[in-house]
């Protein structure tokens, strides 16, 4: 686990920089090893009372929620838009292919962003940009002008699902995520289930625009929320990704020392990677020199010092996270291609309207919110247990052993699902499938990812924005290959290599549990 190393003369309670009082001479003999996510701090986000912090979960889930309703409220409004815009199959294709990319990939710029100037100007920010996104969108005249302002839609969005969970990790407990993560979870899965409902009624009761104005109105509430009463849970003490900005600059504008009067044992502090890797390890404040140094209080950090990509490359060089990277973005990735060939089973086979089709999909819906809500707390009383049996010490790797369970029925409910479809049985079975699907898949989803940020102290808003990445890109390619597959095979030889897929993801899943805790110490050794 990531640790930071502090001083017993000095106090790391101020907000804004690491501390440095030249009149005191701390000795190296007395240290504290501190857990990076427990530094002391002012105003703790884990100290505050229940109403402050259900305060907090309920609005930034009612963000992910209308993010992820605004990937899909326009389907049902396709062939509205492509009369009315005078556009093409492919042109109407881009505006979902945009937003689905740009979601995806875009928190990787929130997340650095979030962990230098805090999480409430970044929901600021992009909440702006959804409305102005969604306002434009609402009066657009070109299809051009559509494509361009999904894409900036998306942007703004995207910002609610990247650092969504890292507000959570910063006011919750370890042992309170899985069951904060789960109910947190289950406002964004609503979203899928609920947008085809929602913009085929509006479609059907005014035109394709309302639906534009419906995410209009929903952005300019989450704005006002945020500025009025959200409450920032960041806190620079325990970023990594902070405090490695703060040192190289630092490290930049001191004067040069003798060797035995270095504050880090490194003699490169030019390349980011590779000072995080050290930062992440063990970060040590610096000791008084008899020349003056630059207070941190006195320090800006740039444009520089929220490049995304070391941190990115940091989730990365971990072959724990990069299993479980896959192992989500295959997940999403079939969720995805579910919903979007549900949709065209439903209308094809059966007759059914868009608003009929809506109404199906949310049995996906519930299924997904039963799912991540109860697959939360066993996730936490699975690690409670195997806490208390292992003599009170705990390991990341004790939130997977949950998933398990889900494990079993996943592949067998995917198949089950693609043959009801292939054979037009009665609806209602596969309203009965879409629920079983949606609780297996999204119970063992929302124990990997409460696992990414158990596993990534300090670098939680980097984990999950690295996974948003994964998620979107995947989702991206599994939308492109949809139709052309299920057209080809059917919905039962579709979703039987599906069903496989899923099995291979759960591989990699089984192998981080059973090797996660010996590769993250590896990690840490070959640091040193």
């Amino acid at each position: 686990m990531a640790t930071l190393t502090i001083l017993k003369a000095t106090s790391v309670s101020e907000p804004k920089s690491l501390p440095h009082n030249p009149d005191v001479k701390p000795s190296l003999d007395t240290k504290d090893t501190i857990d990076i996510e427990h530094v002391p701090v002012d105003d703790d986000p884990r100290q505050w009372n229940r109403t402050r912090k259900t305060i907090t979960l309920c609005i930034v889930s009612l963000a992910t929620m209308v993010s992820a309703l605004a990937s899909n409220i326009q389907n049902p409004s396709n062939f509205l838009i492509e009369t009315d815009l005078h556009a093409t199959n492919s042109q109407i294709s881009w505006t979902l292919a945009a937003f689905i990319l740009i979601q995806g990939n875009f928190p990787l710029i929130w997340s650095a962003m979030a962990e230098i100037t805090g999480r409430k100007v970044v929901y600021l920010l992009s909440s702006a940009l959804f409305v102005v996104g969604s306002a434009i969108l609402a009066l657009s005249k070109t299809i051009e002008v559509m494509i361009g302002m999904r894409a900036l839609q998306a942007a703004g969005s995207s910002a609610f699902l990247a650092i969504s969970a890292a507000t959570l990790a910063d006011i919750y407990e370890t042992h309170e995520r899985g069951t904060m993560m789960g109910i947190f979870y289950a406002a964004p899965l609503l979203g899928p289930a609920l947008g085809p409902m929602i913009g085929g009624f509006l479609s059907q009761g005014f035109n394709w625009r309302a639906s534009f104005y419906f995410l209009l109105i929903c952005g300019v509430i989450i704005f006002l929320s945020f500025l009025i009463l959200f409450k920032d849970t960041y806190r620079c003490e325990r970023s990594l990704t902070y405090c490695s900005a703060l040192q190289r600059r630092l490290a930049s504008t001191e004067p040069v020392r003798r060797p035995s009067q270095s504050t880090i044992a490194r003699s490169e502090f030019n390349k980011d990677q590779t000072h995080d890797q050290d930062l992440e390890k063990q970060l040590q404040l610096p000791a008084p020199s008899a020349t003056p140094t630059p207070e941190p209080d006195n320090i800006r950090l740039s444009i520089k010092d929220i490049n995304p990509f070391p941190p990115y490359f940091q989730i990365l060089s971990r072959k724990n996270n990069v299993l479980i990277l896959t192992a989500n973005g295959l997940v999403f990735g079939f969720n995805y291609c579910l919903s979007y060939t549900c949709e065209r089973t439903l209308a094809n086979a059966y007759g059914y309207n868009a608003l009929s089709v809506g109404l199906v999909l949310l049995c996906l819906g519930i299924g997904s919110v039963a799912g991540s809500i109860i697959g939360g707390r066993w996730s936490d009383r699975v690690v409670g247990k195997m806490k208390k049996a292992n003599g009170a010490q705990w390991y990341a790797e004790m939130r997977l052993e949950s998933s398990k369970l889900a494990m079993l029925w996943l592949p067998p409910s995917v198949i089950g699902y693609g043959w009801v479809c292939d054979k037009h049985l009665n609806v209602a079975i596969i309203c009965v499938m879409l629920v079983l699907v949606g609780f297996t898949s999204i119970w063992m989803y929302a124990s990997t990812l409460a696992y990414l940020v158990d596993a990534n102290p300090g670098r939680s808003a980097a984990a999950v924005a690295t996974n948003s990445s994964f998620r979107g890109s995947l989702a991206f390619v599994s939308a492109i290959i949809a139709v052309p597959l299920q057209n080809a095979w059917g919905d039962g030889i579709l979703f039987t290599a599906w069903a496989c897929v899923l099995a291979a993801a759960e591989l990699l899943i089984i192998i981080v549990v059973h090797k996660g805790e010996s590769w993250r110490k590896e990690h840490e050794e070959n640091k040193c």
